[in-house]
């Protein structure tokens, strides 16, 4: 995994995902974004530190659609990315925790980041803010 910065975007693997939904029609957008978040929930054995990234990068896509900031105007997708599914937030927020879990390879590999954990306080930040979009 090439990893330059502790963003939701900051990652090969989000950087392809960003690319994945500038390909694919408008209206197949909400859908890879519901299924990178859905695919983190359901990993039951172990979730793989890609499938983690996509998921971090959909929840911050969800926070993007919900504040109408850019998720990242570099890495992230160029197209708009419309969600107007009003469960998104929660279902963002569910991944986001199995994300932190036991069995994240995400969290395995940011976990030792010491007391000044950065790239966990970014992922708390993010899913306090959807916690919020959730209601």
């Amino acid at each position: 995994m090439g990893t330059w910065d502790i963003g939701a975007f900051d990652n090969d693997s989000a950087a392809d995902f960003g690319g994945r939904l500038d390909d694919c029609a408008p209206g197949e957008r909400e859908s890879l974004v519901r299924g990178a978040l859905e695919h983190a929930i359901s990993a039951t054995d172990f979730l793989d530190s890609d499938e983690g990234c996509e998921a971090v990068a959909a929840a911050a896509l969800v926070e993007a659609h919900h504040t109408g900031l850019p998720a990242n105007p570099v890495y992230g997708p160029k197209q708009p990315v419309p969600l107007p599914s009003a469960d998104l937030p929660a279902l963002a927020v569910r991944a986001l925790d199995a994300i932190v879990g036991e069995s994240s390879e995400l969290m395995e590999l940011w976990g030792d980041d010491g007391p000044d954990n950065s790239w966990l306080r970014e992922i708390r930040r993010l899913r306090d803010a959807l916690e919020g979009l959730a209601g």
